[in-house]
């Protein structure tokens, strides 16, 4: 990899694009009761349904994101935290990292219908919709191999340290993995199911949150030490990037559609960037959330970016939506 060249670009002054922000709260659904920290989340953009893992809680708390209600708190799980929605066969999977159990949960009852396990400390949960398989980070260093239709555990990858966030690419066959103990991220050949590199990021430590910008060949990663968004080619591993943004990020998404990245930080602000080009970056906007609101996700189809908010000083947890605004100049 050639030597570390980029531009650390300082942040834009908090603004609005136009006469708007850049995301508008339109919604926000309480939580009473649910303590604790959360993790991740996923859609039913359907059925208008978003599953949010309650790590403190040890619950998967089910809402109506139409209605702004809470539909269901699947209740004895034990830290969950990744969270994925098949809607072909109405399942909810959750991997829960403190008793290592992948859990499959039916769409319509929420009944319990398959546990796969010990995976030890099971974490972020991604579907390969092309071969049915589930990918499951884990333990000191590997990515789990489930097969959706046997909901079994049919094979194994190897990391040199725990998987944080991994993102797969729909037109090819690569799957690139967050591994922030070894201030790195692995690339991984999902046919062969082998690394086949690893990109040394000596200067980006605590790599959690990921995105993928396909079309452009660009990498988006989220680090806490220091608090910088890193842009990446996917090509090459070589960093473009380098951005300030607010601190203890756990979540970041792509906003294909506008050009944007939504990062969730738990120093208590969802930052917006936009992408002026693959290759220049400028803070919009941060909008203030409050302690500790560091997971997050964004729904293409239902056009909504939602973020979790902890139970804090008196206030029930709950789950901020918000609105994309569709301004794209910046005043």
């Amino acid at each position: 990899m050639k030597p570390f060249i980029a531009a650390l670009l300082s942040c834009v002054a908090i603004g609005t694009y136009g006469q708007q922000p850049a995301l508008k709260l339109v919604q926000t659904i309480p939580l009473p009761g649910v303590k604790g920290r959360f993790d991740h989340f996923a859609i039913d953009e359907k059925g208008k349904r978003l599953f949010v893992a309650a790590l403190g809680n040890d619950t998967l708390e089910v809402l109506d994101v139409a209605e702004g209600k809470r539909l269901k708190s699947i209740a004895g799980l034990h830290k969950p935290t990744g969270v994925l929605y098949l809607p072909g066969a109405d399942q909810i999977v959750v991997a829960n990292g403190g008793d290592g159990t992948v859990k499959f949960f039916d769409g319509a009852s929420y009944e319990l219908t398959k546990s796969i396990g010990p995976l030890d400390d099971a974490d972020n949960l991604r579907l390969d919709p092309k071969t049915g398989l589930i990918y499951v980070g884990y333990g000191d260093g590997a990515l789990a191999i489930i097969d959706v239709a046997k909901k079994q555990l049919v094979g194994d990858i190897k990391l040199r340290a725990h998987p944080e966030s991994f993102q797969l690419e729909k037109s090819g066959d690569r799957i690139f993995v967050n591994v922030p103990g070894r201030k790195q991220v692995a690339v991984i050949d999902r046919k062969k199911r082998q690394v086949i590199a690893e990109w040394q990021w000596e200067k980006v430590e605590a790599n959690f949150p990921m995105a993928l910008d396909e079309a452009n060949h660009r990498l988006i990663v989220g680090g806490r030490k220091p608090p910088w968004l890193v842009i990446a080619n996917t090509e090459t591993g070589n960093l473009k990037i380098v951005h300030s943004i607010s601190g203890d990020t756990d979540d970041l998404f792509y906003d294909s559609q506008r050009k944007r990245i939504y990062i969730s930080c738990g120093e208590g602000f969802i930052d917006v960037v936009v992408q002026k080009d693959p290759d220049t970056y400028e803070t919009l906007e941060k909008i203030p959330t409050g302690g500790g609101a560091r997971t997050s996700f964004f729904s293409a189809g239902l056009d909504r970016f939602y973020v979790a908010l902890p139970e804090r000083d008196g206030h029930n947890a709950g789950i901020r939506i918000y609105q994309p605004s569709d301004v794209k100049t910046l005043k």
